[in-house]
């Protein structure tokens, strides 16, 4: 097997790793903040076992002396966890995804602002198709029994923060934030504890909170590893199986129908970034 197709192999996987997230959000029975806890623990602590098998603590220690902008990368990984499990639960799973598939624009967005990388025509265009697209998920948000705009506003934060962190591990180009990951991790859950009820659910659930925290923690290092061997445009047009698989895999096991304005809006958003993403890799040598 060559190196691309090992990267699209490792990628692939990754996507089905992280696909059932949500859904373990909608099964787990607890307050938000002891789910955020147990995700982050376990990802954070089987990540980080993971990197010290093996690159060893040495590359953490090399995370941390990156000055502000690996602190910002860290705080930015940190707050994605909370605010993932904070937008499933109190939007649609569909409009959560949807949401996502805007990490490109965002990613484009603060390249050119914090390190000068100008924007494509091709990006502008994209932009211009994915914002109504967000704007009928909103909108259809208005009048759903599932979805709400607070769970919507929570998505596009946690996507425009994700997007922040890729541009700050573009401007640490010589240290891999890799081992910086399970410290953001680890943070979130130990900012979480003081309003969580751990043990209580822990009890209860064990199967799915683990359960939970694994398939986080190995869809982590796969798209981690994964991306190293293939094109950013292949990347996105993979990660946008989860916008497809995710809800419905929800509405498969619980029947979480979509709503029929996230399926319009989710459809603007996907087709837009899924074109841009074609037409840039048809442009590569």
């Amino acid at each position: 097997m060559n190196d691309h197709a090992k990267g699209l192999l490792i990628t692939t996987l990754g996507v089905f790793f992280v696909v059932p997230d949500a859904l373990f959000v909608r099964l787990i029975t607890a307050d938000p903040f002891t789910t955020t806890f147990w995700r982050s623990l376990t990802s954070g602590l089987l990540v980080l076992l993971a990197i010290l098998a093996v690159q060893g603590m040495g590359s953490i220690l090399a995370s941390l002396r990156t000055g502000w902008p690996g602190a910002i990368y860290i705080v930015l990984m940190a707050t994605t966890s909370p605010g993932f499990v904070l937008a499933v639960t109190h939007t649609s799973v569909a409009n959560v995804v949807f949401i996502f598939a805007s990490i490109p624009i965002f990613a484009a967005l603060f390249s050119w602002i914090f390190l000068g990388v100008p924007v494509r025509r091709r990006v502008v265009w994209t932009m211009c198709a994915v914002l109504p697209g967000l704007g009928i998920i909103a909108y259809g948000s208005g009048g759903s029994s599932v979805a709400s705009w607070q769970g919507d506003l929570m998505a596009l934060y946690v996507s425009a923060a994700y997007a922040a962190a890729l541009t700050m591990v573009r401007k640490l180009k010589a240290t891999s934030m890799i081992p910086a990951i399970p410290i953001a991790y680890l943070g979130a859950a130990l900012l979480m504890l003081p309003f969580a009820a751990p043990v209580a659910a822990f009890t209860l659930q064990y199967p799915l909170l683990l359960a939970h925290g694994s398939f986080i923690a190995v869809s982590t290092c796969l798209l981690t590893l994964g991306p190293r061997y293939i094109s950013s445009p292949e990347v996105s047009l993979l990660i946008l199986l989860e916008s497809v698989l995710a809800p419905l895999l929800v509405w498969l096991v619980i029947r979480e129908a979509p709503g029929h304005w996230a399926l319009i809006g989710g459809a603007v958003v996907v087709s837009a970034v899924f074109i841009s993403n074609m037409v840039a890799l048809r442009r590569r040598p």
